[in-house]
């Protein structure tokens, strides 16, 4: 069963999703088709990873059902200006006929800052993207972006790792009702650290498997990333063991110890 968290519009985005950053095209393909064949139902891409074409040919020649697979793709601050365009580019490349999420990649500068975020709700009202939302920014950039338009971001992709915890910043999150994305998770973190060894041994997991399955536990949407076959596999079953409050405890504070 693929978990999900419901965003603001009503889609159901699946926590667990498929990173493609620095994949190079071949390599895209073949592993987007090995996540999508092992159960991911969420791909991450964007404008600056070059690989949207190779994310929508695995797709199609996967066979599955469009609208059973949630794609991201992302908008450079330096295209803002041509924002549309770039989404047609990207639509193109993909052809998936929309894009579920459509994030700013990060802060524009002051000139675009509230018209770039006025052209992603323009094409997602358009019909274009399903959802919009942003990505590195902080509680205070959405907060301004809201104020301008009256739409608040759907979602914002952050580093996230048990060394970059901040409850607080979660919390700021939650209260504006925008989901949090974690990226960087596994290459953040030291995965020989001796609490997420002991934990992962005493649940039959790797530190990886740990890491991955704390973010679940936070509501936190992963997108690990990887082009070894056994690797996509194994950060996709998440489900074989459970942490406990005391596990998930105990990863928090390497944020504060590390």
């Amino acid at each position: 069963m693929t978990r999900t968290v419901n965003l603001p519009g009503g889609a159901a985005l699946p926590l667990i999703g498929f990173g493609t950053w620095e994949l190079q095209p071949k390599t895209t393909y073949e592993s987007v088709r090995a996540a999508l064949e092992i159960g991911y139902r969420h791909i991450d891409t964007a404008t600056l990873y070059r690989n949207e074409a190779d994310v929508g040919r695995a797709v199609k020649d996967d066979g599955v059902d469009r609208d059973q697979v949630f794609i991201t793709t992302k908008l450079r601050p330096k295209d803002a200006r041509h924002a549309r365009r770039t989404l047609e580019s990207s639509l193109r490349l993909l052809d998936t006929g929309y894009v579920d999420l459509w994030l700013i990649h990060w802060p524009t500068g002051e000139e675009e800052f509230v018209s770039t975020w006025q052209e992603l709700l323009s094409a997602r009202d358009a019909g274009l993207v399903r959802n919009v939302g942003v990505s590195n920014y902080s509680p205070a950039q959405i907060d301004r972006l809201t104020e301008a338009t009256g739409e608040q971001p759907a979602v914002n992709q952050i580093p996230w790792s048990p060394g970059q915890h901040d409850p607080d910043l979660l919390e700021e999150h939650r209260r504006r009702g925008v989901v949090v994305e974690g990226y960087s998770g596994l290459k953040n973190t030291d995965l020989r650290d001796p609490v997420l060894t002991e934990i992962a041994q005493r649940h039959g997991a790797t530190p990886a498997q740990i890491v991955l399955r704390w973010h679940l536990e936070h509501d936190i949407v992963i997108l690990p990333r990887s082009s070894r076959r056994e690797h996509i596999a194994a950060n996709f079953d998440l489900d074989g063991f459970g942490l406990t409050k005391e596990d998930v405890t105990a990863i928090d504070t390497l944020a504060r110890t590390g």
